[in-house]
């Protein structure tokens, strides 16, 4: 028997939750997911709903959401708090999405930025993703390039800065 809901939280200790979404969706017919995660909801909601999640909740509303929201799930909708429905309604709207700074970056990209800001060298987070260094170089140069950073000193400062800002 199959689970018809499966919850997830956005920071796995060894998979980033995100891709396991994505590999949960990637079968023919998967469960439900729904994402409980400490990740801010402004930024990480709609990143969860593009991997394949069908509803978002922040752990600090926790407390008398999680029944609703696997009751909406179970009846096929989506679930999503009053002020981020509000908010992408807001966005589809005005026919804007959020695509600058931070949020511009690709999934892929937001890890390797989280991961340089926890202090993560290039070899080890190469080894970590099981990518090659010359990937993860090559993440980190159009990481720079979309929040316009000079070098790599300003990379590291901003990844340290929105990781310690953000409790990542």
């Amino acid at each position: 028997m199959r689970p018809a809901i499966m919850i997830v939280d956005l920071a796995l200790k060894h998979e980033n939750g995100l891709d396991l979404i994505k590999k949960v969706k990637a079968g023919a017919v998967g469960p439900k997911i729904l994402v409980v995660s400490a990740y801010e909801e402004a930024f990480f909601a709609e990143r969860a709903l593009r991997a394949g999640a069908h509803g978002y909740i922040n752990k600090q509303e926790l407390q008398g959401s999680v029944i609703d929201a696997i009751r909406t799930l179970l009846q096929g909708e989506l679930y999503l708090s009053p002020e981020m429905t509000q908010r992408l309604a807001g966005q589809a709207l005005s026919g804007k999405t959020a695509s600058r700074g931070i949020e511009g970056l690709s999934d892929r990209e937001l890890q390797i930025f989280q991961l340089i800001g926890r202090g993560s060298s290039t070899r080890s987070i190469a080894e970590q993703l099981h990518l090659s260094i010359h990937t993860i170089e090559s993440h980190r140069d159009n990481i720079r390039i979309k929040l316009k950073l000079h070098n790599g000193t300003e990379l590291l400062q901003q990844a340290v800065q929105w990781t310690l800002e953000n409790g990542r």
